[in-house]
């Protein structure tokens, strides 16, 4: 009854708690450098999620790489569907099951691999997998007053990126003349626009044209330029991707003419640079898109252009605050990185997590593709690894923090992406495996790519599209949207049925497991033997994605009411897939058995997907198991590519150690200027917070911005855990806007690391369970104590309630 009445107590008590849309309340959020670029990686990344550029705010000559998400080379490959693999896969399984692994390697590598050129081993751009590809580069070559002016004459220069507005800027003097650039890609307008200017009349003066490594046919009508051309499809060359760039100039004052395909300013007051840009890959009416869009701009001021964009962008931006000290504006931000590495500065940490929004909210939307291995930016034709999607962690951790990150709509090309794979999953599930159900494997492209890749070794996991389906669930329990539910249900329901006709008993335990698969990219010896080994049956990894899956597809049954022949198989299996398994040295098995690791020190640390992002391992609910993780990743070692640093700040704040997390976010943010390929070393952050493989693969970022909000808050064990892996040195602070599964927004303020105060906002109809941590004495709404029953306390608040509680320590 008492319950009851705090029940009834907290339903009636909303306060309401701002959602402001202007900079009141927010730190001014930049990164900023005082010299031009050298290298791309020092360029400023801006985009809507479809569009972006990259300029390099050059003094003379500035180069701005355009892009386009659509940029892509390939087109659908038949060929993929190999069905002459199928009649060898008894053959390699019984191989499996006989401890045979080197001798099923090996009829792998000969016959069990997509037909065709597959992924075309980083040269995509010349077979149908394709490549995600720059649009193109932007020249622009400056003339000033002063006579033969250098790089001595230049004083007071600042290149900056505003996070706040999504606005770049580039400032310098020359002479007694100031002038001014201003970029964005119009959120509202989806042009890209740039403004040149200065403070004396008739002092703006370039030349600037538009260029392409290849596949761009350029002409100039009526002082407006024209680059157009289609990109290779990886067949007869007739069916690639066709684009269209117009760029025109809006110039105040001076004079604008046409010269040898360039177009020539002078003498202006300032000048608006307009470009409009699409391709035909998701719109077939691409030219006129361009058109209008070109159209409509012209028609706006620039102060007009500029302020519905930033209207725009801050509606997403907004929602989230978080604040660890003042931040340093003064201080360029590639210095801020070097000091990072040996002085405490919580301020950066929390510009780095607004800066990885800042590339959600810039690279992806809800109508566009989803980010690639370079989100939309790119300055090659042959991006590394042809900027794809892969399955096996890079594309997930994409969007590891558009949920709690409260951008929730942001996760829809990803979620629609895995939708559209089902029925080429389909086809590879039969022409393989002869099962049911729909499969991904390693890699995917907006093809529609889902075979196993063309090389065993790392192209033989086929839990990929299984680790996209806990996106698809993810997705619901932040909402809460049954209908969401409805619509994907089939998605789950389809994987499920692959390794329901798929996996196959083991000798040992008699489990069900997958066969063949891998442990992603990693190798093991068989006893007696030092040949690496990929092949394998049953992976940890697999077994946790695949326990998920079942889970989550009966989870969202029973929500709907629905019992099938799936569900009824499920329930069977559940029962047979292995256990978790600690050796006998501590650590989690990655494999079936406790083979020796070819690389101990492997950036892929596959077997704590149940750790992260799943929620299979847990301190508090499987406190062996997390012992386990702990001793499996202290063997690991905190070194490894970026994207690979990354995650280990995710697990180390899900085993609720906020200094180790916080050492693995110093790792991440260690300063790299290696943009060479490497698959163990080198990894950090560049100097435009680009996070470093090497070279950039800007999943890190998101990564690295996931793990400082699991740090913050985590929602994945039945309850809203607010600061479970504080570090030390962020004794102070506060965030607004977060968002928890359960559906809710949650604000926090903390001093001396303990809370101090929680805001609860609901979006859904729920009783929400609030951890009480153990230096709490009382936690208070409208100055009456709450009960704590058990270590938590619980909200009964239904959709638009605000309730407020003041936390009293010990």
């Amino acid at each position: 009854m008492k319950r009851l009445f705090y029940l009834l107590l907290i339903s009636s008590v909303l306060i309401s708690i701002s959602c402001s849309t202007n900079d009141e309340g927010f730190q001014e959020l930049s990164l900023r450098y005082e010299v031009p670029t050298s290298t791309w990686e020092e360029t400023l990344p801006l985009g809507n999620g479809r569009i972006g550029m990259m300029p390099d705010g050059g003094v003379f000559s500035e180069l701005i790489v355009l892009n386009d998400i659509t940029m892509w080379s390939g087109s659908e490959d038949p060929e993929a569907l190999n069905h002459g693999a199928i009649k060898y896969l008894p053959e390699i399984q019984k191989l499996l099951l006989e401890g045979k692994n080197i001798e099923a390697q090996n009829l792998m590598y000969k016959h069990f691999q997509c037909g065709g050129l597959g992924s075309a081993s980083g040269n995509g751009k010349n077979a149908p997998y394709g490549s995600f590809q720059m649009l193109a580069n932007l020249n622009i070559d400056y003339d000033y007053p002063l006579q033969d002016p250098d790089s001595e004459s230049v004083s007071d220069y600042v290149r900056q990126l505003s996070l706040n507005d999504a606005i770049a800027s580039t400032n310098f003097k020359i002479g007694d003349v100031n002038y001014s650039r201003e970029y964005f890609t119009s959120h509202t307008d989806d042009i890209l626009v740039i403004r040149i200017a200065a403070d004396k009349k008739n002092a703006v003066s370039f030349k600037l044209n538009l260029t392409r490594p290849e596949r761009g046919f350029l002409t100039v009508r009526d002082n407006v330029l024209f680059l157009e051309g289609q990109l290779n499809d990886g067949h007869d060359g007739k069916n690639g991707v066709s684009y269209l760039t117009k760029l025109e100039v809006v110039n105040t004052g001076g004079q604008l003419i046409t010269e040898n395909n360039s177009l020539s300013v002078s003498g202006a007051d300032e000048a608006v640079i307009l470009i409009s840009t699409s391709t035909d890959m998701l719109d077939k009416d691409y030219e006129s898109t361009v058109n209008e869009l070109m159209s409509i701009a012209k028609t706006k001021s620039y102060s007009r252009l500029k302020a519905d964009h930033i209207k725009a962008y801050k509606e997403k931006f907004d929602r989230v605050k978080l604040d660890l000290g003042e931040q340093d504006n003064l201080t360029p931000t590639d210095q801020r990185l070097i000091d990072f590495k040996t002085k405490d500065d919580p301020a950066f940490a929390a510009l780095y997590f607004q800066y990885g929004r800042y590339l959600m909210i810039s690279g992806t939307n809800e109508n566009s593709l989803p980010l690639n291995l370079q989100g939309l930016w790119a300055n090659q034709t042959q991006t590394p690894w042809n900027g794809d999607y892969h399955l096996n962690i890079n594309v997930q951790m994409n969007y590891w923090p558009a949920e709690v990150g409260n951008l929730s709509e942001l996760h829809m090309p990803l979620l629609k992406m895995t939708e559209s794979l089902v029925s080429s999953g389909e086809k590879t599930a039969e022409t393989f495996y002869g099962a049911d159900g729909w499969v991904a494997h390693m890699m995917t492209n907006p093809w529609g790519f889902t075979a196993p890749g063309e090389h065993a070794s790392w192209g033989a996991t086929n839990t990929g599209g299984a680790w996209l389906c806990q996106h698809l669930w993810e997705h619901y329990t932040f909402n809460g949207d049954e209908d969401y539910l409805k619509s994907i249900y089939h998605v789950l329901k389809g994987a499920s049925d692959f390794f329901l006709s798929s996996m196959i008993h083991e000798p040992s335990n008699n489990w069900l497991v997958t066969a063949p698969s891998s442990s992603p990219e990693n190798a093991f010896y068989l006893p007696g033997s030092k040949q690496p080994v990929f092949v394998c049956m049953g992976p940890t990894m697999d077994v946790q994605i695949v326990k998920e899956l079942f889970t989550n597809t009966l989870s969202a049954a029973e929500i709907l009411g629905i019992d099938d022949s799936t569900t009824v198989k499920i329930k069977e299996a559940l029962p047979q897939l292995p256990p978790m398994q600690i050796s006998e040295e501590g650590y989690l098995q990655e494999w079936l058995e406790d083979y020796e690791e070819n690389e101990p020190k492997h950036r892929h640390v596959s077997h704590l997907y149940g750790l992260y992002p799943s929620n299979q391992i847990s301190p508090i609910s499987t406190p062996e198991l997390a012992d386990a993780a702990k001793e499996t990743l202290n063997r690991r070692g905190d070194e490894g590519t970026g994207w690979s640093r990354a995650w280990k700040i995710n697990f180390w704040a899900r085993l609720h150690d906020g200094n180790r997390a916080y050492k693995l976010l110093k790792s991440l943010l260690e300063p790299s200027f290696d943009t060479e390929m490497k698959m163990s070393s080198g990894g950090g952050t560049y100097k435009n917070l680009f996070c470093a493989h090497p070279p950039f693969q800007i999943d890190g970022n998101f990564g690295g911005t996931a793990g400082i909000a699991e740090m913050l808050i985590q929602s994945h064990d039945g309850f809203i855990h607010i600061l479970p892996a504080l570090p030390d040195n962020w004794s102070e602070g506060s965030f607004s806007g977060l968002k928890v599964r359960g559906g809710a927004e949650v604000d926090a303020v903390w001093e001396d690391n303990k809370l101090v105060s929680i805001v609860l906002k609901a979006d859904t109809d729920n009783n929400f369970r609030i951890m009480v941590p153990d230096y709490v004495k009382s936690i208070l709404l409208n100055g009456k104590e709450l009960p704590v029953s058990e270590g938590f306390i619980y909200l009964d608040a239904k959709k638009g309630d605000s309730v407020k509680l003041d936390v009293v320590s010990v």
